[in-house]
């Protein structure tokens, strides 16, 4: 995020709490990925990670693809002027909508998660006599160390076990309408060590020959997942993407060599928009508690529920930062912990962090708050509402989703006199 921003004026113009992207960085970190890694490495956006059309705009004019996992996001990108061609459509228990949406839109491919599944995009293509291509995601034997997240070698709800795909033999290809052309497979997520990605993705390459070796699929496609990660907290190296292509591009180019008509896939969220994002509160109470210092804000868990630090067994802050103004020179850094304003000691944003002497009014700001934000947040809790969202390109700003009025808050809820009548009997 750029030095040079008016957070005051984007305060007074939007009003707080407020994510804000920076479409600049965005636009320049995934050029930068893109030229780093292997031309033949296709990005696809993870709109997961953060589904704001506006974000999405920039990333797509810069070049991402898109990988989306409901009817909703496939709406959106198609309504960016997305080419079908350029979408691949995830998830493990895709509705018959879903799927009829993806065969009538001519989507690149649905990334199929069960035998079962496969039979219905079968059958649903063969209703409107076309061939929908399929990848098939595959549950790996193998469980590689290194990511927050890891996604193979385990029991799971995602995708095919390896030693299934690999049974089903010829039986892949016997299908009139479902197009099993390839493979996608996750083996975790948040990873900084590019030597992880890198095993990663020659297990990845490795799987797809001996899949289609034991069943005759064409591998048209390899998604070989992604999982790129973002450093959010103290002691976190960044994913250098220079660095990891020292090691990655070779593996990728025998691979392409060898394989001249595969679509090589990458999909990234976290990495591409995390870094870029900053939510703006603004402090409403200060108070100190048994010697504690407390910051009481507009903002909260229920717009940033990755504050929490689900998952951890010890809690970690994001980067926090003043705002609004420079600390008085003679100030003396204290500790503070910044809270929400939900009726719930969870509402902690952050825990003894180090900032000058906060006061009422103060914009404070949650750094690399890209990802994962309002969407994956229970936004609703106390009836608060989605934050305002607000992208920053080239100079200027633009609001890419209103905040929520009590209007779109309440107003899909039904009333009906009946409910409210005392019951006299007796």
């Amino acid at each position: 995020m750029s030095d040079e921003v008016d957070w005051n004026g984007i305060a007074d113009t939007y009003g707080t709490p407020t994510y804000v992207y920076d479409g600049d960085w965005l636009a320049d970190n995934l050029h930068a990925l893109r030229s780093a890694l292997h031309p033949s490495l296709e990005i696809f956006y993870s709109l997961k990670s953060n589904p704001n059309r506006g974000v999405y705009d920039v990333l797509h004019a810069a070049g991402a693809r898109a990988e989306v996992s409901s009817l909703a996001e496939l709406r959106l990108v198609l309504d960016a002027g997305t080419d079908p061609e350029d979408i691949v459509f995830l998830g493990p228990g895709k509705s018959a909508q879903e799927i009829e949406a993806c065969v009538d839109a001519g989507i690149y491919a649905v990334v199929c998660e069960s035998f079962e599944e496969l039979e219905r995009i079968d059958e649903a293509a063969r209703a409107r006599d076309v061939r929908q291509r399929v990848l098939l995601r595959v549950n790996p034997a193998l469980s590689i160390a290194g990511s927050r997240l890891t996604m193979g070698g385990k029991p799971r709800q995602f995708g095919i076990d390896e030693a299934q795909v690999l049974a089903a033999g010829r039986a892949l290809t016997g299908f009139g309408h479902a197009e099993v052309a390839g493979i996608q497979v996750y083996l975790g997520t948040r990873i900084l060590d590019t030597e992880v990605v890198v095993k990663n993705t020659a297990y990845v390459l490795d799987l797809a020959d001996r899949i289609a070796q034991a069943t005759g699929i064409p591998l048209t496609a390899v998604d070989i997942g992604g999982g790129l990660g973002a450093a959010y907290f103290e002691g976190e190296r960044e994913l250098d993407a220079i660095e990891l292509a020292k090691d990655l591009n070779p593996l990728l180019d025998r691979f392409a060599s060898a394989h001249p008509g595969t679509r090589l896939i990458m999909e990234s969220g976290r990495y591409l928009t995390a870094l870029g994002g900053t939510y703006l509160m603004r402090v409403r109470y200060t108070k100190q508690s048994m010697g504690e210092n407390f910051a009481v804000a507009d903002g909260g868990t229920h717009h940033h529920m990755a504050a929490v630090g689900i998952g951890s067994f010890v809690k970690r802050n994001f980067p926090i930062a003043l705002l609004s103004r420079s600390p008085e020179p003679a100030e003396e850094h204290g500790t503070w912990n910044i809270a929400g304003p939900l009726c719930t000691p969870n509402d902690t944003v952050a825990k003894s962090v180090a900032l000058p002497e906060l006061r009422p009014g103060d914009l404070i700001g949650v750094l690399r708050s890209g990802a994962y934000g309002p969407s994956a947040s229970p936004v609703y809790f106390l009836s608060h509402g989605y934050p305002a969202e607000v992208v920053l390109r080239r100079g200027r700003t633009y609001l890419v989703r209103r905040r929520d009025t009590l209007d779109d808050i309440l107003g899909r809820q039904s009333t009906h006199p009946e409910l409210g009548r005392t019951d006299r009997r007796g």
